[in-house]
């Protein structure tokens, strides 16, 4: 009888740890998609500025932090024309092998001619390891 309690407790801990495998994939798959659809929203959100000017070298990202359960990094856009401009900005999250993990839209208004204004990007969920901050694709309007 123990014997047969024995190898019954081994098979189901087999088939538990190899389930998890799936398991863990079908996770992965979750959150791939969910990120994809977060920057498929986020790009449809830049879209909508209308007259808006490749800014991408006015705008830096600075290092992440965390406040709360979220990622946070500040952004700072330094407007060189003559004008007061509002930018739009798309800030993505990666991971430390370059994995996108979120993105979300900043809006900076405001920015007197000459001068700098900063803004805050916060990730839409809680992000793991170290992500970094990075522009991918700034807007003058």
């Amino acid at each position: 009888m123990r014997r047969t309690t024995g190898a019954a407790l081994a098979a189901a801990t087999l088939l538990a740890l190899s389930g998890c495998d799936s398991v863990g994939d079908k996770a992965g798959e979750i959150v791939s998609s969910a990120t994809a659809a977060v920057a498929s929203a986020a790009q449809e959100k830049l879209d909508e500025v209308k007259d808006g000017v490749n800014a991408g070298a006015d705008v830096t990202a600075g290092p992440t932090s965390t406040d709360g359960d979220r990622t946070v990094a500040e952004i700072t856009a330094t407007n060189p024309k003559d004008k007061s401009a509002d930018y739009t900005i798309l800030v993505n999250f990666r991971d430390k092998d370059g994995n996108l993990l979120d993105a979300v839209v900043l809006n900076i208004n405001g920015v007197e001619p000459g001068a700098s204004k900063s803004g805050t990007a916060r990730s839409n969920r809680t992000l793991s390891g170290e992500p970094t901050a990075e522009v991918g694709q700034a807007l003058r309007h």
